[in-house]
């Protein structure tokens, strides 16, 4: 299942992204979405943000290989972080694709991140894989989504790269996971760009500033329900040249070890997102580039690049 968080007219909506077949075999009504726990924390669901309808620079238009304008949007009633599956229905509304805005699937509390989680790329960086995973955290404010522009801060950072990567989107409140519960704590999956001023990561010592700007972590082009994550390819391009191909069985620490590590640490709340980690070939980024991330069985997350004024 793919659920979208999209503006149609000035108002913000979840909704489940349809391909002509099960467009057709829906009906208003109670929808079918992953049960999240009640408690404390919740994600920004509808109407949090007042946002303009059109598409700032070019997107993917096909993201999931479908032909051109098969692609619908059934509103959903509600959010469907924190809530009450029983709560979560089907308006009976529906947009075409290309007729909406697809923003950031979730605004999480936080985006944990895990860094040098490819062999490859810990090694492209100038060092070993680490033993165990290395967390740092991305502020919720760098969040921006599909067809957003990616903003390179050039008056003080001189080299800004992409970092393609899969994202987990944490379902309900959850701390001290163990491994046979972990499958209950995951929400879906998206397409992540961990956007890096690698000059400014590489000054500080420290990761911070690099990896904190704003709009330096698209994520989209929507949230993915019903993916295997242990063996999916993962590509980045850069105007259409591929400069990451990997695949997540690759990860250092998968999934579910991630899960556990990171919840020994800190609380994670319905909404919250995890950045598994990029594979090598990252690269920078120059103004009026466009980057794309592509997970199998997921989509496309594409992105323009842009200085700030």
């Amino acid at each position: 299942m793919r659920i979208a968080r999209f503006s149609h007219n000035g108002e913000v909506s979840y909704g489940l992204v349809l391909g002509a077949d099960e467009a057709a075999a829906e009906t208003p009504g109670s929808a079918a979405v992953p049960a999240t726990a009640n408690g404390a924390g919740t994600a920004n669901g509808a109407g949090t943000a007042a946002v303009s309808d059109s598409q700032p620079g070019p997107s993917d238009p096909d993201p999931l290989g479908h032909g051109g304008g098969q692609l619908m949007i059934a509103q959903l009633a509600g959010h469907p972080f924190g809530g009450r599956e029983e709560d979560i229905k089907l308006t009976g509304i529906r947009f075409a694709l290309a007729d909406v805005r697809l923003l950031a699937p979730i605004l999480p509390s936080k985006v944990i991140c895990i860094g040098k989680n490819y062999a490859d790329h810990a090694r492209e960086m100038g060092g070993e894989p680490p033993e165990e995973p290395v967390i740092f955290l991305k502020p919720s404010t760098a969040v921006c989504g599909p067809g957003d522009p990616i903003v390179r801060p050039s008056q003080i950072s001189e080299r800004t790269d992409y970092e393609g990567e899969l994202a987990v989107v944490i379902g309900r409140l959850c701390r001290q996971v163990p491994a046979d519960r972990v499958d209950e704590v995951i929400f879906g999956y998206t397409c992540a760009n961990d956007v890096t001023a690698r000059d400014l990561q590489a000054r500080d010592g420290q990761w911070t500033r690099a990896k904190g700007f704003d709009t330096f972590c698209p994520l989209g082009p929507w949230i993915e329900t019903d993916v295997d994550p242990a063996d999916l390819a993962l590509t980045t391009r850069l105007n259409g040249e591929i400069k990451q191909d990997s695949r997540t069985s690759l990860l250092l620490h998968d999934v579910r070890s991630l899960i556990m590590f990171v919840s020994q640490v800190m609380t994670l709340l319905p909404g919250d997102v995890l950045l598994t980690g990029t594979p090598a070939g990252i690269g920078p980024m120059d103004k009026g580039d466009q980057v794309s991330v592509t997970i199998e069985g997921i989509g496309t997350l594409s992105n323009l690049v842009t200085d700030r004024d």
